[in-house]
């Protein structure tokens, strides 16, 4: 009981199933877990999900990691499979899971996948870790407090290549020519500084809602200094935007101070005027969603595009 209490909170929720380690490899039970949860008022549990303390030794910051395996995982030794790591963890980690498991409830639509979670940073809240970690510079917003950190993207891209990467690696059978990233707003501008950074850090990016506005369009520069010394651009990418995220005076349904709609068109025009031969993108306006309401649907919509079943 307090084994399992211990394996981490999430949002409120207690991630379950911590795994004890042999040889540096997780130890994977092979007894298919059962829902049912403990009661007398302790935290609700994310069944068949581990939880990881992964430091930053360069920033002395404490990250978690929170895996889930594919329900096939114990039983294919010989599997490896593709893995998706996940910005705001806290959030979307139980939502892609539960997402994932359903889609494939009557019929094979996704092909399985091992969920990597990135949490904040211990002892901080969303906001703060996300501003820091996610950003490109430390032009933050106005709107933001005046003792907020922003611009450290490239410093957690580092943490995330030299640290994560590695030691999800290390103890699962992950396909590394298979790595995928989601990020939602601040998490998907992350996303698109390593797309014209680091693009081979990832074969796939899932890049929602993504917050292009930053710093007078910073994106937008990142976009065409990438192009210009660059003939390629090797990755799959699935953008999503909600329709109401874009200024409409008048329509409270609409942004108020923002054009994301626009910016992401943009950015979508932008791309395949470079003509990059292995690039392959989808990008989708999803009509009735806004800022708050679209990464659910995002979210799936962007899985059966990057993780379609195969065909038998």
């Amino acid at each position: 009981m307090i084994r399992s209490l211990l394996c981490g909170a999430l949002a409120g929720m207690v991630l379950a199933s911590c795994s004890d380690t042999a040889n540096g490899q997780a130890a994977v039970s092979t007894t298919p877990s059962v829902a049912v949860q403990r009661g007398e008022g302790l935290p609700y549990e994310v069944s068949d999900t581990q939880v990881w303390d992964v430091p930053d030794p360069v920033s002395g910051r404490d990250y978690q990691v929170f895996v889930a395996l594919p329900p096939s995982y114990a039983q294919a030794p010989e599997r490896r499979y593709p893995v998706l790591y996940v910005t705001d963890a806290d959030y979307a980690f139980p939502l892609i899971k539960q997402i994932a498991r359903r889609l494939n409830v009557e019929r094979p639509t996704l092909e399985e996948f091992i969920l990597v979670g990135l949490s904040y940073a211990k002892g901080e809240g969303g906001a703060q870790s996300r501003r820091r970690d996610y950003t490109p510079t430390s032009n933050g917003p106005s709107t933001a407090p005046k003792d907020a950190v922003h611009g450290q993207s490239v410093a957690y891209t580092a943490y995330v290549r030299d640290q994560v990467l590695p030691f999800v690696a290390g103890r699962y059978r992950t396909d590394e020519g298979r790595r995928l990233f989601l990020g939602h707003s601040y998490g998907a501008l992350l996303g698109s500084e390593i797309l014209f950074s680091q693009p081979r850090l990832f074969d796939g990016y899932i890049l929602g809602s993504p917050s292009f506005w930053y710093d007078r369009h910073h994106m937008a520069a990142r976009e065409k200094a990438y192009a210009a010394k660059h003939k390629d651009l090797s990755a799959r990418v699935y953008m999503y935007i909600g329709e109401y995220e874009e200024m409409r005076p008048g329509d409270p349904r609409y942004a108020k101070d923002v054009n994301m709609v626009t910016d992401t068109r943009n950015m979508d025009q932008a791309l395949r005027s470079r003509k990059y031969p292995s690039l392959r993108m989808e990008v989708e306006v999803l009509n009735g969603e806004d800022h708050f309401t679209v990464a659910p649907r995002g979210f799936t919509r962007g899985l059966k595009y990057l993780l379609p079943a195969k065909a038998k």
